[in-house]
């Protein structure tokens, strides 16, 4: 839903005491129908404006800020409270969140510094450490190891067995998911293997991020990093956040690993539970594109990116191969 500037500048005055304000719409990310924008106002700053329609739980707004605020963890990426000092606005339909606006660009777009990689370490080992109120800490969701998406795959794998019909780009599909058809079973299989050996073991609970991928750590052009998008918020194993570091093509080397883990501190890593995450991770992708395929309101330019997403995983030295190779250091 398109906002007017001056249903913007209405909404910032009245929650934040910001007057004769200049939006700039920016692009809105994974989310399609979130909004964001550049917000420079008459206090001479510059604003990031995040626009979410989900009503997104207090806990996205509220562990972000304790952790910067409370906690002095520089790189968590806190909103800025209202007048009143809430975290966050509900109005037209959406929950409207401000932030500092970070010059840079995220890590799939820029390389960390040697320097950065320790920081980043350095940031996740304290989210990590981290002891949360009992308020905060009762109200996230803790890690069941759901077997939702691994269910949501066999289910288009029943359905593909006597095939499918489509327009050129569900074909194009098709043709892919038959091709990789063994490879996808064994991606669930072992997802649902390894996440039935951890059901066994009683778990030690942390605050993670959740998607700690690299669009998700903002990289300053002062060399300042931000870790951002806080939705996918949960208390889990470490490794739920640590699958990241040396799980894609992006982050891989075991150079970039041993300077996080320089910052991160000693920890021992739970390998069954890091190639569960790997998988599990790439199994909610596939359920994601199987959706996307067969939704009849998404775009034609959607699925084709949602296909090339989904071939590029499957790709040699991609995600499906750490995991494999992950898996292979479990067995």
């Amino acid at each position: 839903m398109p906002l007017s500037h001056d249903a913007i500048q209405q909404c910032l005055s009245q929650a934040y005491g910001l007057h004769k304000v200049r939006a700039e719409s920016l692009p809105p990310g994974a989310n399609a129908h979130s909004a964001a924008f550049r917000i420079d106002a008459d206090d001479r700053a510059a604003y990031f404006l995040q626009l979410q329609p989900e009503g997104l739980p207090q806990p996205v707004f509220a562990v972000p800020a304790f952790l910067h605020n409370d906690q002095g963890i520089d790189a968590v990426m806190a909103p800025l409270p209202t007048t009143g000092g809430a975290l966050s606005v509900r109005a037209d339909g959406f929950d409207w969140a401000l932030y500092p606006f970070f010059e840079g660009g995220n890590g799939f777009q820029r390389a960390l510094t040697d320097t950065q990689w320790r920081a980043l370490g350095k940031a996740v080992g304290a989210i990590h450490r981290t002891e949360l109120p009992e308020a905060l800490s009762a109200s996230l969701p803790k890690e069941r190891y759901a077997h939702k998406a691994r269910e949501g795959v066999r289910r288009y794998q029943r359905r593909f067995i006597n095939g499918v019909t489509g327009d050129d780009i569900v074909m194009r599909f098709f043709a892919f998911w038959e091709d990789r058809a063994e490879e996808i079973d064994t991606v669930v299989y072992r997802s649902e293997q390894l996440a039935s050996i951890l059901l066994e073991r009683p778990p030690r609970l942390v605050p993670c991020h959740g998607d700690l991928h690299a669009g998700n750590v903002l990289v300053g052009d002062d060399g300042r990093l931000a870790i951002v998008d806080w939705r996918a918020l949960v208390l889990a194993p470490k490794e739920r956040d640590l699958m990241f570091i040396g799980g894609s093509p992006v982050w891989n080397t075991p150079a970039q690993a041993a300077l996080f883990y320089e910052g991160y501190g000693a920890t021992d890593i739970d390998a069954v539970a890091l190639a569960h995450y790997r998988y599990e991770r790439i199994t909610q992708d596939v359920l994601a594109c199987c959706d996307l395929m067969f939704d009849a309101a998404a775009s034609a330019q959607d699925r084709e990116e949602g296909l090339r997403q989904l071939q590029r995983q499957f790709a040699p030295n991609d995600v499906v191969a750490i995991a494999h190779q992950s898996y292979e250091a479990v067995t």
